[in-house]
């Protein structure tokens, strides 16, 4: 377990395997092309820290602060992350394969998830509001209890996707239906 680090002290690391990093400062850090694998990230700070040709396989974030992060950066091969508890505003996933992707009780407030692949991933209990969801594959996915979303079914593949009743209005929006 790695606890209170900061980015002087990963700086040095090139491959990280099963680690643990609690209430790490990684903010602004340059992670480019570094290796994290079966790693979790708790109560860490990563936000606006650069992830160019970094590896995330199997990579757990909880609690943990990461705005402004471009994941979209990151390494294709192996890319395998989840979320919980966490705050991600202005994150992007653009054109990222995340199938299967979990998101639990976190703010995703303008995140970029246009052109990404996102079949059978769960918003479970996430807030929304302003993501970009454009030419997503969105098949399967569960938005029951996601909320402040707006997604065009035009734009996106929805096929088997799952909303609530409440959810109705984040879909039907471009065609101006109010939904009582």
């Amino acid at each position: 377990m790695f606890e209170r680090w900061t980015a002087a002290e990963i700086a040095s690391q090139q491959e990280m395997e099963q680690c643990r990093f609690v209430a790490c400062d990684f903010s602004g850090a340059n992670l480019t092309d570094k290796r994290f694998i079966d790693c979790v990230f708790e109560r860490c700070n990563l936000s606006l820290a650069t992830l160019a040709g970094a590896g995330l396989q199997n990579v757990t974030f909880r609690e943990c602060k990461l705005s402004g992060v471009q994941f979209s950066a990151c390494r294709d091969m192996w890319f395998e992350v989840e979320f919980a508890h966490c705050q991600l505003p202005y994150a992007s996933f653009h054109g990222k394969r995340m199938r299967g992707a979990r998101f639990a009780n976190c703010v995703l407030t303008e995140v970029d998830f246009s052109y990404a692949d996102l079949a059978d991933a769960v918003f479970a209990e996430c807030n929304l509001a302003g993501a970009i969801f454009e030419q997503t594959q969105l098949t399967a996915t569960d938005f029951t209890t996601a909320s402040g979303f707006l997604i065009d079914p035009d734009t996106n593949v929805v096929k088997r996707a799952r909303f609530s009743l409440e959810g109705l209005p984040g879909l039907l929006s471009k065609h101006e239906i109010i939904v009582a």
